[in-house]
């Protein structure tokens, strides 16, 4: 059963750690919206087991995830199997396949279950038919072959652009899940301690990280008068990356040195901790292997 306060794997605490703290830094009220006075919009793209859309769900009390998932398997196994809330599953003209949760529900999901719309649909399909403007977008999409679909990270395909129109101008953020793509394991699987603090990009990654900083804050974006920036950091223990782009960090480009970034994120990383009374550390999440995309 899935424990909506509890996430497992290092990279989806990556994930929320930069994220939050990004778009904390982003002149974002995200005290407002953990507290519910404020309504923030959410959009998961890959839903896996389900543990990022519900952790966010039940630490932010005024979020509202719309979560994408191509692979029935993967809704079914999660709901089935891992406990995923049934009544957050959408049909296609975005009414709810459940009426009313059961009382059961109502009891074990405390409301979180009515903030959460699970959506069996493909990804580029679902943004461009989207009208929803969202302050936060995780992507998680490997598929079976552990390849990241190049439709959603070609500059080239509607996807980008259409992701780009669907975020807040002013400090919509996007967190993206890489795999590492470079040949630096040991023969029993483990990463050298050499490269503990920093994974070295291939051209596969490199190129995924230029085409979402280019088409989001960059020549590609259609919010001219937005600022932003774009930057990775290692995942600890495991061989992923966390991309972070976002709009609004830094106006005026006083942002563009690496350690005042960090020193930002640091700082509302700890306002963070204490706001939403994570489980977990931020900082080791947000410090290792930095790096700032051009």
């Amino acid at each position: 059963m899935q424990q909506p306060n509890c996430l497992a794997v290092p990279y989806v605490k990556s994930m929320v750690s930069v994220g939050l703290a990004t778009i904390a830094s982003c002149n974002y009220d995200i005290t407002g919206a953990v507290n519910g006075k404020k309504t923030m919009h959410i959009l998961c793209i890959g839903h896996g087991g389900g543990s990022l859309p519900l952790f966010l769900a039940s630490k932010i009390q005024g979020a509202l995830v719309h979560i994408v998932e191509i692979d029935p398997l993967v809704v079914s196994a999660s709901i089935n199997t891992m406990g995923f809330p049934a009544f957050s599953v959408m049909t296609h003209s975005g009414e709810r396949v459940i009426s009313k949760p059961d009382a059961i529900n109502e009891v074990m999901w405390k409301g979180i279950h009515e903030r959460l719309y699970l959506y069996e649909s493909d990804a580029e399909k679902f943004v461009l038919d989207s009208t929803n403007i969202y302050d936060m977008i995780f992507i998680d999409a490997y598929d079976g072959d552990d390849i990241f679909p190049h439709k959603l990270w070609d500059p080239h395909s509607p996807f980008l652009k259409a992701l780009s129109n669907r975020l807040h101008p002013k400090h919509g953020t996007v967190v993206v899940n890489l795999h590492s793509d470079s040949d630096i394991l040991n023969s029993d699987g483990s990463v050298p301690s050499v490269l503990q603090q920093v994974l070295p990009m291939g051209k596969y990654v490199s190129g995924i990280c230029q085409s979402y900083k280019d088409m989001i804050v960059g020549t590609g974006s259609s919010y001219e008068e937005c600022s932003g920036l774009g930057f990775t950091v290692a995942v600890p223990w495991v061989c992923n990356t966390s991309l972070v782009v976002c709009r609004g960090f830094g106006k005026g480009g006083e942002y563009k040195h690496r350690d005042l970034v960090i020193n930002t994120l640091i700082s509302k990383s700890l306002e963070l901790e204490n706001v939403m009374a994570l489980p977990f550390s931020l900082l080791q999440y947000i410090k290792r292997g930095f790096i700032l995309v051009d």
